[in-house]
């Protein structure tokens, strides 16, 4: 007796389209994220190098590893700050009336420079009074305050360019979620 064949079974494949990459809300003082990111992920990859393979840690990367991470979060929370993208909980604005959403936009615009500003200032305090040095290499630990000041005035600046566009235009994302929706679907 021959025994019978194994039904032969085709796999099924799965393909999930791509999506485009857009780059176009991208502007030039979004470079320096892009600058500091790769320059963390260079000393984070010679830390693990030199600790792994050569079995001989290099004892700055870690510290350097340390700042860059702040510096990647400062200057990324500029860019979310231009391209209005931090977190915000919008679910009372889709039951409210269009005149109670733009009021409370313009309270959230209004509080939103006034907390980048009184961080900039509180920063700049903090930079002017430190002293130390960092442990590793011969640097003062206060220019690291001093770039987070620099980037909590750069949010500050750009609060008020989002406050002052959503009071002449007289709306927002918030404001007007599907007019957004259907302007960034058109483009």
């Amino acid at each position: 007796m021959t025994p019978e064949p194994a039904e032969t079974v085709s796999p099924t494949t799965i393909t999930i389209p791509d999506d485009e990459i857009d780059l176009s809300d991208l502007q030039w003082d979004d470079a320096p994220v892009l600058i500091v990111f790769w320059g963390l992920a260079f000393v984070v990859f010679l830390q693990f190098f030199t600790r792994y393979v050569l079995n001989n840690s290099l004892g700055w990367t870690e510290e350097i590893a340390r700042f860059l991470l702040i510096a990647v979060t400062f200057i990324g929370s500029i860019m979310a700050v231009r391209k209005g993208s931090h977190i915000a909980v919008e679910i009372l604005y889709r039951w409210m009336p269009r005149f109670l959403r733009r009021f409370m936009q313009t309270i959230v615009d209004l509080t939103a420079v006034a907390f980048y500003g009184a961080l900039t200032w509180f920063t700049v305090q903090l930079a002017g009074k430190t002293y130390q040095m960092m442990v590793s290499i011969d640097v003062p630990k206060s220019w690291v305050y001093w770039g987070v000041a620099v980037c909590f005035a750069a949010m500050t600046v750009y609060a008020i360019i989002n406050t002052v566009r959503h009071l002449v235009t007289g709306t927002s994302q918030l404001i007007d979620p599907e007019r957004h929706a259907a302007s960034a679907s058109i483009d």
